[in-house]
C-alpha cells in the first residue's frame, strides 16, 4: 500500500548511511576498552531509529498547555528522588519511547518554550550545582544547550559563556537570543577566546566551571557522509586528548580556589575521559577528585553506567529504552 512505502521511505531516510571507516576504528577500540558492554552500546548508535530526546522546559517561557501536552504523550520528568542538587525550576521530561517531539521553530522577538537534547547532557549541569550569584565559566559552550540548563538552575552573578570556533559561536550566540529574556542576557557574557589561553587571561575568577570538551562524537561520527572528512577526523583524534588536557589545566587557573569544575564528553573513548583526568590529577598538586556517584545512583533508574569506574566519575552507556549518552562526566575541586 502507499503508506507502506511512504513509511518505509521515511525509515530508509532516518536510517542515515553509517560509516564503515568510523565503525571499524569504533569496533577494534571499543571491543578493547568495553567487552561485551560495546555490543549493546553499538546496536544503538548504530540504529537512530531508537535513538531518544528529551524535552527541557524553558522558566522564561512557560506554558502549562506544553506541560499537559507532555503528559498526555507519555513523557515524565527524567530527573526525581533524592539528587544532591536538583532545583524546583529545572524541569526536563522523556519517555522511554524513541522519536522526537516536533522542534520550535525560531520566531523574531518570540522565546523558545523548549530545548530538545539527549538527556545525559545535563547530568554535567546536576553534577556542577551552580547556586544564585556565583561566577559561572562555560569554557566550550556551543550549541548552548547547557547553558541554557544552567540558567533553568540557578542565576549566576555573572556567566561567561565561551566558543573559540567562530561557526559555533554564532550558533550559541543565536541559542541564548532564543531562550534567555533581555535583563538577563546583561548578565551572560559571549566571547571567542582560546580556551587554553583562558586561564592566563582570567586567573582565578570563576567559582563553577564547565569544560564540556570538543571530543569525538560518537553518536554523529558513525554518520559522517564524507569518508575522507572520516579519515582525517580518525587520525586527528589521536590529538584531541592533548587539546583536553590543555583546556583543563586552563580551567584550573581560571578557578578560586574551593572552586569546582565538571569536565564532560560524548564520547565512549578511555583515552580522552578517564586518561585525561587521570593526568590531571598526576600533574595538578591543587585539584583533588569530588565524589559523584550519589547523583548517579539517584539517577540509575533511567541512565545506563559503565560499571567500575571511580567515585569522581560516570560514563553513560547507551540501551534501547534508555537510549541517552555517551556522556563521560567527572568532578574535581580546587584546593
Amino acid at each position: 500500500s502507499f503508506l507502506l512505502k511512504l513509511e518505509n521511505k521515511t525509515k530508509r531516510k532516518l536510517q542515515k548511511q553509517i560509516c564503515q571507516v568510523v565503525l571499524d576504528h569504533f569496533e577494534k577500540q571499543y571491543t578493547r576498552e568495553l567487552g561485551d558492554t560495546w555490543t549493546n552500546v553499538r546496536d544503538v548508535l548504530t540504529y537512530p531509529l531508537c535513538w531518544q530526546y528529551a524535552v527541557l522546559l524553558n522558566k522564561f517561557s512557560q506554558s502549562a498547555e506544553l506541560e499537559n501536552t507532555l503528559h498526555v504523550k507519555g513523557y515524565h520528568p527524567a530527573f526525581q528522588g533524592p539528587l544532591p542538587y536538583l532545583p524546583a525550576s529545572l524541569k526536563c521530561y522523556i519517555r522511554r519511547t524513541p522519536g522526537r517531539f516536533p522542534a520550535q521553530k525560531h520566531q523574531a522577538g518570540k522565546l523558545k518554550e523548549y530545548y530538545l537534547l539527549n538527556a545525559a547532557s545535563l547530568l554535567p549541569v546536576l553534577a556542577l550545582e551552580v547556586k544564585d550569584g556565583e561566577d559561572v565559566l562555560d569554557l566550550c559552550a556551543a550549541p548552548g544547550g547547557k547553558s541554557v540548563a544552567i540558567l533553568q538552575c540557578a542565576y549566576p552573578g555573572n556567566f561567561h559563556c565561551n566558543e573559540y570556533d567562530d561557526l559555533r559561536s554564532r550558533w550559541l550566540k543565536k541559542t541564548i537570543e532564543s531562550f534567555i529574556p533581555d535583563p538577563l542576557t546583561n548578565l551572560i557574557m559571549v566571547s571567542k577566546l582560546d580556551g587554553t589561553q583562558i586561564g592566563d587571561l582570567k586567573p582565578e575568577l570563576y567559582d563553577k566551571i564547565l569544560v564540556d570538551a570538543p571530543c569525538s562524537n560518537d553518536r554523529s561520527w558513525l554518520f559522517s557522509s564524507d569518508i575522507q572528512q572520516a579519515t582525517l577526523r580518525l587520525i586527528q583524534r589521536k590529538e584531541l586528548s592533548f587539546l583536553q588536557f590543555q583546556l583543563l589545566r586552563s580551567a584550573i587557573k581560571a578557578l578560586r580556589p574551593g572552586g569546582s569544575l565538571v569536565y564532560s564528553t560524548c564520547t565512549l573513548s578511555k583515552a580522552e575521559n578517564s586518561d585525561v583526568i587521570n593526568l590531571i590529577l598526576n600533574s595538578c598538586t591543587n585539584v583533588m577528585p569530588v565524589d559523584i556517584s550519589e547523583m548517579a545512583k539517584a539517577v540509575s533508574q533511567e541512565f545506563t553506567f559503565l560499571s567500575g569506574t571511580q567515585q569522581h566519575e560516570l560514563l553513560v552507556l547507551p540501551e534501547k529504552g534508555r537510549a541517552w549518552g555517551p556522556m563521560y562526566v567527572a568532578k574535581l575541586k580546587k584546593m
